[in-house]
């Protein structure tokens, strides 16, 4: 990645026009040809930019950005270069989130008494004809219960576990099988049709799961 700050007017020339004064600004150069303006405010969002695939052209005083299918261009004035400096990122990891759905279901199945006690854990990943269920499980009572894990359960997550349920009951080797929608948080809506429809709804506590004590129970 190229990192320039510099003394800049940028003209768009394609479908619309657009100008920016001569101000300081921070140019963006990075490995896949990109080329984007950004001011010192507006969080991520830049004033201006060239998506790939695209080539700059640098002559005296004046940058040249063409984009390679439509022509269009992006011509920054430059009347000082206040920084100029180049680094290699390497190729990014991407963000890892903290208590995504693969996580809970881990977790879940790691302390499947959470739900109950005497509850014992089938399987993980329960495969049907229309995808897996998060986890097939049996209460204390040696019923079967399908359990669709999410991290905000919306009315969504509700129709796929119905779906799930309505294979499940038809295979003689473990129906019944009862429904539980497990989530972080769980919309009123999603609530409201998961009783009607028999569904039991749990909330999970993913720091409680983790072995950390909250103030108040937040399991039920």
């Amino acid at each position: 990645m190229r990192l320039v700050i510099a003394r800049c007017s940028v003209d768009y020339v394609g479908r619309l026009t657009a100008h920016l004064p001569m101000a300081p600004r921070l140019i963006l150069i990075k490995a896949d040809n990109s080329v984007s303006i950004h001011a010192d405010d507006r969080a991520f969002k830049p004033l201006n930019w060239m998506n790939p695939p695209c080539k700059l052209r640098e002559d005296d005083g004046t940058w040249t950005v063409t984009h390679g299918k439509t022509g269009e261009k992006l011509i920054l004035t430059i009347e000082e270069v206040l920084h100029d400096s180049s680094h290699e990122l390497g190729v990014d990891p991407g963000l890892q989130k903290d208590g995504v759905e693969a996580h809970l279901q881990e977790l879940l199945a790691e302390h499947i008494t959470t739900l109950g006690d005497g509850w014992t854990l089938v399987r993980r990943e329960y495969m049907t004809a229309i995808g897996p269920v998060d986890i097939l499980c049996r209460d204390h009572l040696g019923g079967t219960v399908a359990v669709e894990i999410k991290r905000r359960g919306e009315i969504d997550g509700v129709e796929q576990l119905t779906r799930y349920l309505e294979l499940l009951n038809r295979d003689p080797l473990i129906a019944p099988v009862k429904g539980i929608f497990a989530a972080q948080e769980i919309k009123p809506q999603a609530r409201v049709l998961a009783t009607d429809r028999g569904i039991d709804c749990v909330t999970l506590d993913y720091d409680a799961l983790r072995g950390i004590e909250p103030e108040n129970p937040t399991l039920f």
